[in-house]
């Protein structure tokens, strides 16, 4: 009995389809290098045509890149250096304190309601239990985190391998998107308008977060300093990085803050969840929506179930691209069903 020609080219479709995505799980480490360095390329491609702007016309585009990117790496050096020595100092210091706190009472400094402060022995004692042993586990790992922070720097091969992949992708970007766009001669135009609107979505969805992780580091670093929480730089340096991290990431900073100024003898713990909501509240519906305007009108529910997937599949750095993944995926298929609207 002969197949028909159609049932071929559906049995074709799905094994290239599963064929691809075996593929991509496969190379998974690497596809995340390459779209780190695409992310930065787009992250400093205005700082590179401005500079191609201001430059005679006789200054080719390999050293326009050629001065910011020596620029980014003095300011990169003038900052890190001096934030990376005041992170590992506090981590060494929370890592020397922290099984002391924790074997005392890590609940004295929290408030609980009426009905549950009679709980409080019991709370303390359940707590004791399963923490123990947890701060020789952590001793280590925070001694190390600003010694990391320094050396790590020269020992990632990624951080290496990504500025100079974006320099390549900022050099030969338009070469790319014309050899992209050559491998649909039939539907040229769709290929142009989804690179186009991919291209808009990248671009304005890592600036607006590398922009909020600032935005959040600076506010950390300012608020708990004046509030006098303790670590309050290596708080705030734990609440800018997590803030890459889409719904899940702040909501961790801000548990990991109120926990160790709790454990630490910080009395204000009330004080510092007030801020961490105000500003929470001052995020999501004031800057975020000002700096990513429309480019990534996904669901919140969504937007949580990429997280969560994306952490299944590759870990943090799924979580991470778990977002511009689904904004990426939603343009392709608005587009696909435009064209065949119009058609």
């Amino acid at each position: 009995m002969l197949l028909d020609g159609r049932v071929l080219r559906a049995v074709w479709t799905i094994f290239v389809f599963v064929l691809a995505v075996a593929l991509i799980y496969l190379t998974r480490s690497v596809l995340v290098i390459f779209t780190l360095a695409i992310f930065f390329a787009h992250l400093i491609a205005p700082l590179v045509d401005r500079v191609e702007r201001h430059t005679p016309r006789k200054v080719s585009r390999t050293l326009s890149l050629a001065i910011v990117y020596l620029a980014l790496i003095g300011i990169a050096l003038a900052i890190l250096i001096p934030v990376g020595a005041r992170v590992g100092e506090e981590a060494a210091v929370l890592a020397g304190r922290l099984p002391d706190a924790l074997k005392s009472d890590p609940l004295s400094n929290f408030p609980l309601p009426g009905s549950l402060e009679a709980w409080r022995p019991r709370l303390t004692e359940f707590i004791a239990q399963e923490t123990a042993g947890f701060g020789d586990k952590v001793l280590p790992m925070l001694k190390q985190i600003g010694p990391g922070i320094l050396a790590g720097l020269g020992s990632l091969a990624a951080v290496v391998l990504i500025p100079i992949l974006s320099f390549f992708f900022l050099k030969d970007g338009l070469l790319m998107r014309d050899a992209i766009v050559d491998c649909f001669p039939r539907r040229r135009s769709l290929a142009e308008e989804i690179l186009r609107d991919l291209h808009v979505l990248v671009a304005q969805y890592i600036r607006a977060l590398v922009l909020l992780a600032i935005a959040a580091f600076v506010s950390y670093a300012v608020v708990l300093s004046v509030l006098g929480v303790p670590y309050a730089v290596l708080l705030a340096s734990v609440g800018g990085v997590l803030e890459l991290i889409p719904f899940v990431g702040p909501l961790a900073a801000a548990v990991i803050a109120l926990v160790v100024a709790g454990v630490s003898g910080y009395s204000h713990v009330l004080w510092l969840l007030v801020f961490f909501i105000v500003y929470r509240l001052f995020q999501d519906y004031v800057l975020s929506p000002y700096l990513l305007s429309s480019g990534v009108e996904l669901h919140p529910l969504l937007v949580l179930f990429g997280v969560l997937a994306g952490e299944r599949v590759a870990g943090i750095p799924g979580m991470f691209f778990s977002v511009p993944v689904i904004a990426a995926l939603r343009i392709i298929i608005v587009r696909m069903r435009r064209r065949k609207a119009h058609a």
